[in-house]
């Protein structure tokens, strides 16, 4: 759970920007939030510039980066005040005699 800081719309992806304060230390970080497709993408999908904006706070679902960084790829994001989700990643389907 965090406030949204900035939203950037670039391709290939857009990546959204969050204040997380740590439960433990009470200190807070950014947070990068990797959203999977470009604008492109996510327009078709519903959403406008004004989705997401600065102060708004958010609960996401992810995961996260590999290397200890501060960004996660998102996979579900939730208005922390409506409960709106306003961004689900699809989910992925294996099909059984896919080829590898």
């Amino acid at each position: 759970t965090g406030k949204v800081t900035k939203v950037e719309w670039t391709n290939p992806h857009v990546y959204v920007y969050v204040d997380v304060r740590d439960e433990k230390t009470g200190e807070v970080a950014n947070w990068a939030l990797e959203i999977g497709g470009g604008p492109n993408s996510l327009i078709r999908q519903g959403w406008s510039r004004d989705s997401l904006k600065a102060d708004d706070v958010i609960n996401v679902e992810g995961s996260l980066a590999r290397d200890g960084s501060r960004l996660a790829s998102a996979q579900s994001i939730v208005l922390a005040a409506t409960g709106k989700r306003v961004f689900a990643a699809p989910i992925p389907v294996e099909t059984p005699n896919a080829s590898r």
